[in-house]
This record gives C-alpha cells, sequence and structure tokens, in this order.
C-alpha cells in the first residue's frame, strides 16, 4: 500500500498549515491549494518532499481541479481531501452588510467548497477516499443576522448531503465544526482560544477512523 495522499485548500497558513504538519508527521503526502505562492513555498521547504505546493484560486473552479488533477497524477491517487478554504466579514448582520463582501465570502465559503468537492470526487470515488469539510460552530446555531453564519449552515447541510452520496461508493465525509480559533482569520490574536493544532487533531482523528466508522462530524468549542 502506497503512502496516504492528501489535497487541502487554505493550507497556506493557520488550519490547513497545522493540518499539513500532522498529516506529514503522519506519514501522508499532501498537496497545498492556496493563492499565497510563497507562503505555499515555505511550507514546502519546512516540510521536505512529502508536501507539494498547488498554487491556486478556491473561487475558480478550473484552478481548483486543475491543481486537484495535477496533484493525482503526481501522486498516484488521492486518498482524502480537506476543503478548508474560508473567509469572513467585517461588516456584520444583514442591514450593516456590504453586499460585495457577501458575494466575495460566498464564492469562497460555498462555491469553493462546491468546485473542490467536485474536482475531488472522481479521485475519491477510486479509492473509497475520505472527503473533510471546515464548518463552524456559526453553522450550527442562529446568530443575529449573521450571513457568515449562514455560509456555514450551508457546509454542514451539504456536508451530511455528501455521507449520504459518497456511503454508495463506501467513501465518507466529515465535517470539522470549530468555535473560535487563534488563526489568522482575525485581526487580534486569541491565546485562549481554540489553536489550529486542535482542528489538525479532528481532522486527523477522523481520517485514522477505521473504515466501518463514519465520523460525520466533530465538533470543538474552547474552554474558556
Amino acid at each position: 500500500m502506497s503512502e496516504k495522499t492528501l489535497f487541502i485548500t487554505g493550507a497556506s497558513s493557520g488550519i490547513g498549515a497545522a493540518t499539513a504538519r500532522q498529516a506529514v508527521q503522519n506519514g501522508w503526502t499532501v498537496g497545498l491549494f492556496a493563492r499565497s505562492e510563497d507562503k505555499l513555498k515555505a511550507l514546502v521547504d519546512e516540510l521536505g518532499d512529502k508536501a507539494t505546493a498547488l498554487p491556486g484560486d478556491v473561487t475558480d473552479f478550473k484552478s481548483v481541479k486543475d491543481a486537484v488533477d495535477k496533484f493525482a497524477d503526481q501522486v498516484g491517487g488521492i486518498d482524502a481531501v480537506y476543503a478548508n478554504a474560508g473567509t469572513g466579514l467585517s461588516a456584520p448582520g444583514t442591514e450593516a452588510g456590504d453586499p460585495d463582501e457577501w458575494e466575495q465570502m460566498i464564492k469562497v465559503n460555498v462555491m469553493g467548497v462546491l468546485w473542490t468537492v467536485k474536482a475531488a470526487m472522481p479521485h475519491l470515488k477510486k479509492r473509497k477516499g475520505h472527503l473533510l469539510l471546515t464548518g463552524s460552530a456559526a453553522g450550527r446555531r442562529h446568530i443575529a443576522g449573521s450571513v457568515y453564519g449562514a455560509s456555514k449552515w450551508f457546509v454542514h447541510g451539504y456536508g451530511g448531503n455528501l455521507s449520504e452520496e459518497m456511503r454508495e461508493f463506501g467513501g465518507r465525509c466529515t465535517v470539522i465544526a470549530p468555535g473560535m480559533v487563534d488563526t489568522p482569520f482575525f485581526d487580534e490574536p486569541k491565546p485562549d482560544k481554540l489553536q489550529p493544532e486542535d482542528i489538525a487533531d479532528a481532522v486527523m482523528h477522523a481520517l485514522k477512523a477505521d473504515s466501518r466508522c463514519a465520523v460525520n462530524e466533530i465538533f470543538l468549542m474552547p474552554t474558556q
């Protein structure tokens, strides 16, 4: 059996980078997809020959598909894909919200997930593979006027639907749903909140689960 392979979006920092580090430590070969070519190159320099930089834009289907196909060709197939890329909003609520900002967020948080899944599915089907999506505590409760939260409700609903679809060929889908995480997503550090490594732990737990066990969702919250 060849080494397991994992393709990660939003891989240049935060949760994506932490997951790449843990995956490599656990013997996985990783394909790292994000817009920041410089950050990806630095991460590959750190991780070595088990990592490949695949710069691209998650809001462009061709960009995602080309990267997924390139990684699959390079490593001989894909065992798992982590649709992790996401973005938030600076103006909260509906009345005060910025429609242009909403549109960009939907492109990343909704269409970016769809493009990643669409590009990945043929490869995952070949290996009874595993799909992971970054959801959020904001996608499990109602927050006054939150358009961001609604985008994560989509991820949770779609993830459940994917679990049913992938069951047909022996595949699995897991939604990783964290509360507040100390990542570049926020302007100010949040040292008392979850760390990216906590989310990476959850990803690895889902990936390591026996094939008889479908881990449909992991919900993590900071204790503080």
